[in-house]
């Protein structure tokens, strides 16, 4: 759960690594997967690009894999899943007392529009750059920050050398 984040996608490098034994041929994680989160204070969904290796997911995750020819961009399915009218069908679906939950029939039955393929993608590239400008700002204001915390030592510095 730490390795993965609505904006940023997962985070390969902090993923746990495990031997999975047993008959059955584990269901690896492929390009276009989205993994929705349905268990704590957030539910949300992210499209995965390729997994860097043989990957499954846990079970704090529902596993969503979009049919070919269905006429939906996977990128698109995480994207509405996290927009405001969808969120709010989850948080009065929500189940749970210590920890809220989604159950499968209640992501199963989410109502969503999907429009045409193209217009998926124009919203699937906004959100990208809207995500991109985001991280962007993010850095722009920790680098202010750090110009500001050396200020904050010149200054401490040259109070306390002596004259």
């Amino acid at each position: 759960m730490k390795d993965v984040a609505p904006d940023l996608g997962v985070d390969w490098r902090g993923v746990l690594r495990t031997e999975l034994p047993g008959r059955r041929a584990p269901d690896w994680l492929l390009r276009g997967d989205v993994l929705f989160v349905s268990r704590g204070t957030r539910f949300y969904a992210v499209c995965l690009d390729e997994p860097p290796g043989p990957a499954v997911c846990s079970p704090h995750f529902f596993l969503l894999r979009v049919k070919p020819r269905a006429g939906v961009l996977p990128a698109f399915l995480a994207w509405q899943i996290n927009q405001p009218p969808v969120q709010r069908q989850l948080r009065q679906a929500a189940e749970g007392s210590n920890q809220l939950s989604i159950r499968r029939p209640v992501l199963e039955a989410l109502s969503l529009r999907v429009p045409h393929l193209a217009d998926q993608q124009r919203i699937v590239a906004l959100a990208e750059l809207a995500r991109q400008e985001r991280q962007t700002l993010h850095q722009l204001i920790r680098n202010r920050e750090r110009e500001l915390e050396v200020l904050a030592e010149k200054l401490a510095l040259a109070h306390i050398s002596p004259a």
